[in-house]
């Protein structure tokens, strides 16, 4: 493929540029999405199981939690049959209680009772972790995309952006998968 320039002694080749864009591209988005599409039903039969979606945050009580909450409802109204779970890398005692009486107060079940710390098994074995602002070391690579969420504030530090942005990336990531398991049709 050639790019044309102005000037034609600026013509010049891209065929590696766009390949790596290519490549690049179909890893980003679709590590993980052959996993997710074909536990899902359009893919490979031999798996009865869904595919797992594992989000975990240091403390479990919080971000994890709202991310859970609002990813089982959003896939569950696209159509996707996942797995959600949720956990920490130092989990709390409890969820907190301002979290807890957020997702009530909004229609969501609390997804957990307690907090409980991520298995290793649990993480090696997920197909798209979302990690908001943990410590991932001693922690095996996942089989699957693994995600970081970093930037999403604590709740403690801003309720309202921390809300509104898990929501929001969890919006996006459901209608990613939705796309992905489309386009394997």
């Amino acid at each position: 493929m050639e790019v044309a320039t102005k000037r034609p002694q600026e013509r010049r080749r891209v065929p590696i540029v766009v390949g790596a864009a290519v490549l690049v591209a179909t890893a980003v988005i679709g590590f993980a999405v052959p996993t997710v599409a074909s536990q899902t039903g359009t893919g490979d039969p031999k798996s009865g199981k869904p595919p797992t979606i594992l989000f975990i945050c240091p403390h479990g009580a919080a971000k994890s939690v709202l991310a859970s909450a609002y990813f089982q409802r959003r896939a569950k109204e696209r159509g996707l049959n996942v797995r959600v779970a949720s956990a920490g890398t130092e989990p709390d005692r409890a969820v907190s209680p301002a979290v807890a009486a957020h997702l009530k107060a909004r229609g969501y079940p609390v997804p957990m009772a307690k907090p409980r710390k991520v298995a290793p098994e649990e993480f090696a074995a997920a197909d798209v972790v979302i990690s908001m602002g943990c410590d991932l070391a001693g922690l095996p690579q996942p089989r699957g995309r693994l995600v970081r969420w970093d930037d999403v504030p604590g709740p403690g530090e801003n309720f309202t952006a921390a809300d509104d942005a898990i929501r929001l990336r969890v919006n996006d990531l459901v209608e990613e998968l939705v796309r992905s398991i489309s386009t394997m049709k």
